[in-house]
């Protein structure tokens, strides 16, 4: 039988995790997917400084009950209560501030027929904190913006994009010949607001169009690496067999990882238009028995089939706040 579970809140991000007296709370943290600063882990860096506002925690060096007040390391400290701390390095999700970065493109391969994979290297990656789910832009001379999910977990050293780019899509082809010159590039993120900042406490709808994928891939490795047990069901959408460009990575998720499922779907039809094929995805989602009152669902893909999605599943008792996805922020209805 386990030690017992305490519940520890992170101020002023409102974050909230489980730690047991037998770990330290960053230990605690990490296991949740929360992003606490540290380097030494033995309390010398002075990285996971907080400050205790409430509850019982003891210092695991000297075994001293510490008073309300203290200045504490979370990688020295254990609960022995429920905790209230103040630490102001930890960010709720979106609250990271946009910066911009100089880049080194350190992959660029072609990985269907209009897809390409991005590796990019930030030269001060440790300076970057963003939360799965995020993007960015890349900004070249006398060029508006152009925004890319970012594909990769936060915990991943270099920064992954899926850019889907044809000849005739002129501003992507731009951006993929940049990227292939071999000149450094400027970045600005992370910019987004539908991500995740802890490990969710209900289960999770992840609903991709095209490569709306990369999103949820961030999500999906990012989950991996905390100890989540929820259920995360995968739908991803697209015209055609092989729009679906790493659907045999989505496959080897389903094996290795109990907790997820994967559900394709292909509207099998070759107009170059999303049209009617997001009530498909819809129908999909809706069809998979998910108890929607319980449930958390993130959506990545054109305003009309996000609209859609959301429109459908609040009807059908998804609570409106459960639903998140950046064309709220980007495309805001009227």
């Amino acid at each position: 039988m386990g030690s017992r579970q305490w519940n520890v809140s992170l101020e002023p991000s409102s974050i909230r995790y489980a730690a047991s007296a037998d770990e330290d709370l960053l230990s605690a943290a990490a296991k949740a997917g929360i992003a606490v600063p540290h380097a030494c882990r033995n309390g010398v860096c002075e990285l996971c400084e907080a400050h205790l506002l409430g509850g019982s925690a003891l210092n695991t060096r000297s075994q001293q009950i510490m008073p309300v007040g203290a200045r504490l390391m979370m990688c020295r400290t254990a609960a022995l209560d429920h905790l209230e701390l103040e630490i102001n390095a930890v960010m709720a999700a979106g609250q990271n501030q946009p910066r911009k970065f100089q880049a080194n493109v350190v992959n660029l391969s072609s990985i269907s027929h209009d897809v390409y994979r991005v590796e990019l290297q930030l030269p001060r990656r440790r300076e970057l904190s963003f939360h799965a789910g995020q993007y960015l832009s890349i900004n070249l001379p006398d060029a508006e913006p152009c925004y890319f999910s970012i594909a990769s977990s936060p915990a991943e050293q270099n920064i992954e994009l899926h850019i889907q780019a044809s000849p005739e899509w002129l501003s992507a082809q731009k951006v993929i010949d940049a990227l292939a010159s071999g000149e450094t590039i400027t970045v600005v993120l992370p910019h987004g607001k539908a991500c995740l900042a802890c490990a969710p406490e209900k289960p999770l709808l992840l609903v991709a169009a095209g490569t709306g994928f990369a999103q949820m891939k961030s999500l999906v490795d990012y989950l991996r690496g905390t100890s989540s047990t929820q259920p995360v069901k995968l739908f991803w959408g697209v015209r055609r067999h092989e729009d679906m460009y790493l659907r045999s990575m989505a496959r080897q998720w389903e094996k290795e990882w109990s907790a997820f499922s994967f559900q394709p779907v292909v509207g099998d039809d070759e107009d170059s238009e999303w049209g009617g094929h997001h009530d498909q995805l819809v129908r999909a989602v809706l069809a998979s028995g998910t108890d929607l009152g319980n449930a958390e669902v993130h959506a990545s893909g054109s305003p009309t089939m996000v609209y859609t999605l959301m429109d459908a599943l609040v009807e059908a008792g998804l609570p409106p706040t459960a639903f998140f996805s950046d064309v709220l922020e980007y495309a805001p209805r009227n």
